[in-house]
């Protein structure tokens, strides 16, 4: 496993304290193993195995446990007396009304929470409301050159190309990088973002009857497309939309700016929004949007296109 210390230690910082860990970032960043690994971190400062819950909602043998209730039901019955539970739940925006088993548990003594998600709209709705100020998150990206180059033991010359390329993804770092492997465990991770996140946050809202639903997978992948293309110019929702209908898209603005928030949300792409350093009021026009890493770019750019980018 490869070993995320800055993460690692940010989590330990908050042992035991009475606000729940939320760790949140791209699918296959390494939330779970970060998880894994503070798991390994409790048991060698003398934490037993009964003191530890750990549930990963993408296995197959935990489906029973999406309904809330029975969630809840079972963490309950596991729970420590007298002793300190450490309670880790892993993509939990799988379980409809999470929320409830959340803060039920957190009011309880003798209960340390951590969950971990791959899509923002988990930290918005009802998670913000009953949680405000009982929650710290911890944004986790993919490798830093600076833990690439740990991670790889190869020279930083080499590894900078490399990383350039290829980009921080921790198992692509440990893989053999041949150009058709990364090609297609890139493929993989791109795919599962745009459709399995994208529907997960889609399923929570929908008991919003206001909020557009993102049905048109082209559509996204068109406009994440675009944004990749214009990395670190300033964009506005009307120019994205300009950019569309030009190229014969009949899309609203509304439709649009829908579908640039769900690219962000699942941590695909994250904004920065200008600052007027006169007025000092953060301006809503001509953001710029970043992606989360560079391989994933080079992966969805067109081949003619990356190489002038290059």
């Amino acid at each position: 496993m490869v070993e995320r210390k800055e993460y690692l230690q940010k989590l330990w910082s908050w042992k035991d304290e009475q606000v729940i860990k939320v760790v949140t970032g791209i699918r296959r960043c390494g939330k779970s193993t970060l998880l894994k690994q503070y798991q390994n971190k409790l048991k060698s400062a003398g934490v037993t195995e009964e003191q530890i819950i750990s549930i990963n909602f993408e296995e197959l043998e935990n489906e029973p446990l999406l309904d809330y209730k029975s969630l809840y039901q079972y963490i309950k019955e596991r729970l420590c007396e007298d002793k300190m539970t450490y309670i880790f739940l892993d993509e939990i925006q799988k379980v409809t009304s999470f929320e409830k088993v959340v803060d039920s548990l957190h009011v309880k003594e003798n209960i340390d929470i951590y969950i971990t998600g791959s899509n923002a709209y988990m930290l918005s709705g009802d998670l913000a409301t009953l949680l405000t100020g009982r929650y710290v998150e911890i944004s986790m990206l993919p490798l830093s050159f600076k833990e690439y180059v740990e991670i790889t033991g190869i020279l930083k010359e080499q590894a900078f190309s490399e990383y350039m390329k290829t980009g921080g993804f921790p198992y692509i770092a440990v893989m053999d990088r041949t150009d058709e492997k990364v090609e297609i465990y890139l493929e993989g991770i791109y795919n599962t973002v745009i459709v399995r996140d994208i529907e997960d946050r889609q399923s929570r809202k929908e008991m919003n009857c206001g909020k557009r639903k993102i049905t048109d997978i082209t559509l996204l992948k068109t406009i994440a497309r675009y944004l990749a293309s214009v990395i670190g110019s300033p964009i506005s929702i009307k120019s994205i939309t300009n950019y569309l209908i030009s190229s014969g898209r009949k899309v609203s603005a509304n439709t649009v700016s829908d579908y640039v928030d769900a690219l962000t949300e699942s941590f695909i792409f994250y904004s920065v929004d200008r600052f007027d350093i006169v007025g000092k009021q953060l301006l809503k026009v001509n953001k710029k949007l970043y992606m989360v890493d560079l391989g994933l770019r080079n992966h969805i750019l067109p081949r003619k296109r990356r190489t002038m980018l290059a």
